[in-house]
């Protein structure tokens, strides 16, 4: 399919409080009338960005995975966002801001934020993943990554494929990213589409949490020549937007920029 349709939704998490932000962000989806194929919600959408994974965390077979579950088959979406996932890695108990990628039928995919934020202590609470996802939905590839991660290049690098075309051709970030920083946030998006020639979504929440951070949402898309094709800021929003791939292509075409591209392999200390 050369179109493809994505609904960003920004909202105002309730702190710690599941019950409310599944309560909240299910009666937007069900009031979405434009068609859409793919929701993307923030990062942490049930919860917040809390260090508190010992309390909060889920196992897969826990209630948000069963909402997400619930809601895409219902509206015949894939949905999009991450959580507090809990697993156990040799009888112990380990935790990840784990994105989930759910089907309409129920099946999904899984992405654990590899870059976590030690500005804040993600990284003495969760696991960092090691893989990236990247998902396909009627021809088209769509890189899944979550917040911090917009930081580090290398992590999103196109690289070209063995037939010569890219890897992907949308990226996603879900975001719980501070006002303070909103610049870097507007900034990099914009970086990571012009260098791997490609959309970029970035959705991030609104309002004041826990601890007292606030979060002005400028959610954004962005195209492959880093023109914004939609931003908000401050307020709850629920957008739709239809990207074109032809579009993309023609872009990709007339500036083959990624044919000389440095080719690379990466290594995680971890292995």
């Amino acid at each position: 399919m050369s179109t493809l349709s994505f609904t960003l939704m920004q909202a105002n998490l309730q702190w710690e409080h599941k019950g409310a932000n599944l309560s909240m962000l299910e009666e937007r989806i069900r009031r979405m009338t434009e068609p859409t194929e793919i929701v993307i919600l923030p990062e942490m959408f049930s919860t917040g960005f809390s260090m508190k994974p010992e309390i909060l965390a889920e196992t897969m077979e826990g209630e948000t995975v069963q909402w997400m579950r619930k809601m895409a088959k219902e509206k015949k979406i894939v949905l999009t966002g991450s959580f507090i996932c809990e697993e156990k890695i040799n009888d112990k108990k380990v935790y990840h801001n784990r994105l989930v990628w759910m089907l309409p039928n129920g099946e999904y995919g899984t992405y654990d934020k590899r870059h976590c934020f030690a500005f804040a202590g993600e990284d003495e609470h969760y696991t960092a993943g090691k893989k990236r996802l990247i998902a396909s939905v009627n021809g088209w590839k769509i890189n899944l990554q979550i917040c911090y991660d917009l930081r580090f290049p290398v992590w999103s690098r196109q690289e070209q494929a063995k037939a010569g075309e890219p890897e992907y051709d949308v990226l996603i970030y879900v975001a719980n990213w501070p006002e303070r920083r909103s610049h870097a946030w507007k900034t990099l998006l914009q970086a990571r589409a012009i260098e791997n020639q490609c959309y970029v979504i970035g959705v991030n929440r609104v309002g004041t949490d826990g601890n007292n951070i606030h979060h002005s949402g400028d959610s954004m898309v962005v195209d492959a020549l880093g023109e914004i094709l939609y931003t908000k800021n401050e307020v709850e929003d629920t957008f739709t937007i239809t990207l074109d791939k032809t579009s993309l292509n023609n872009t990709r075409a007339k500036f083959p920029f990624l044919r000389d591209a440095d080719h690379f392999m990466i290594t995680l200390d971890d292995q």
